[in-house]
């Protein structure tokens, strides 16, 4: 009977909406990481400065954490499908902007700067907006399955589209990548154009922050989710930022230089991957996700504790890669079970919560973990975090079944 708990994990994408999103998806990711790789070289090569680097940085990511809110609200009020064909519309002229300013050889900083954080505000409506859109794509069931399979995808794209965009920068410019970057946008908008949906959109003339204080009380109330998204909070504030001290334990603590930081990180994203994959063959249900998310935050926490302490270079690459196994399956899980947990007319709402927690605390997660490691030491700061994670997804479990009768 055990084959019942496995699904194929490509009857997902016989639905056809999905297949046409995940598709346009899949070349879209590879443009964006080429794009990011691009943009991080173009900086550095005209200012030479690692301050400038993580100015670009910050001013990418924190209108996700300002503004993701407002985000979530507008995709509960509008059509999905068309909120997405306007932030890729304008990811695709950002694009193109920066493409032609490098063609040009007009390109500065400020340049930069600016269309990094305007990239950043159409990216605080794209992330909930896209996170919620998959609901409307596959059935519930089949849900945890899609999320799972687009953590696959990006998980394979942030390998490949890096090193694509790497050997692209150094055989013909930057400005190729950020070229092929806006074409890759088309196939997202064409598959968009493709897809037809019926959507349960309620018609309301609510004021948009009558919208966003509704979601956030909604939030507050539903104890499951909520605990669901502190979880989620904690983890990327203290384990995810253990990324930002790779190049300490490559070169001081392992001695394996910057070739041996690039085979670190591989294991990460190879482990990733591969429990990403194995999430979308596995049937899903409210249960079964609210055990990933304590399964997947105690065994992250633990092997990055353990990789905190190894000095042996093998075994820290292979920790590291059942660090992004778990890691995976406490996001993957988090979203899914936040996403089958809410109804539908909250779900963008909820969705830019997660967004902010996923992705608005990587800035100040960084700012701590170096900090931690400034006063103590990499390997004490990355302890601290894995600990944490640790005792977080434990408090979840304790926690769990009171949430579930509270609701």
């Amino acid at each position: 009977m055990s084959h019942k708990r496995f699904i194929l994990p490509l009857h997902v994408l016989s639905h056809r909406n999905y297949r046409l999103f995940f598709f346009g998806q899949s070349i879209s990711l590879i443009g964006t990481w080429m794009q990011t790789v691009a943009q991080q070289w173009l900086v550095y090569r005209l200012t030479h400065s690692t301050i400038h680097l993580g100015v670009v940085g910050f001013l990418g990511q924190v209108p996700i954490l300002l503004l993701a809110p407002f985000g979530g609200a507008l995709a509960d009020r509008f059509q999905k499908r068309n909120l997405l064909l306007i932030t890729q519309s304008l990811f695709l002229l950002h694009a193109l902007i920066i493409a032609s300013l490098t063609f040009t050889s007009l390109i500065r900083f400020w340049h930069i700067a600016v269309l990094a954080f305007f990239f950043g505000l159409v990216n605080a409506l794209d992330v909930p907006t896209r996170q919620a859109f998959v609901s409307e794509l596959v059935p519930t069931e089949l849900l945890a399955n899609a999320i799972a399979l687009n953590s696959a995808v990006f998980n394979a794209a942030r390998v490949i589209g890096p090193a694509i965009g790497g050997a692209i920068v150094a055989v013909a410019g930057e400005e190729w990548c950020f070229l092929m970057n806006a074409v890759s946008y088309l196939t997202v908008i064409f598959g968009l154009l493709l897809i037809k949906v019926h959507s349960t959109l309620i018609k309301s003339d609510a004021p948009l922050l009558k919208y966003l204080t509704d979601g956030i009380a909604y939030i507050m109330s539903a104890s499951p989710i909520r605990d669901a998204l502190m979880l989620l909070c904690l983890v990327s504030l203290t384990g995810m930022s253990y990324v930002v001290l790779m190049p300490v334990f490559a070169d001081r603590i392992l001695r394996a230089g910057p070739k041996g930081m690039g085979m670190l990180m591989a294991s990460a994203g190879f482990g990733a991957f591969f429990g990403a994959v194995l999430l979308a063959m596995l049937r899903s249900n409210k249960a079964i996700l609210s055990k990933r998310i304590v399964v997947g935050s105690v065994g992250f926490g633990t092997s990055l504790c353990l990789f905190s302490q190894s000095r042996q270079f093998l075994l820290s690459a292979f920790m590291l890669a059942v660090a992004g196994f778990f890691m995976v399956m406490q996001m993957t899980s988090s979203n899914a079970f936040v996403q089958t947990t809410s109804p539908s007319n909250m779900r963008g709402r909820v969705m830019a919560v997660y967004a902010m927690m996923f992705m608005g605390m990587a800035p100040f997660g960084s700012l701590l973990a170096g900090t931690l490691a400034h006063i103590l030491s990499a390997q004490m700061a990355v302890a601290f975090g894995g600990l944490s994670c640790l005792i977080g997804g434990l408090l979840f479990a304790h926690h769990m079944p009171k949430s579930k009768m509270a609701q």
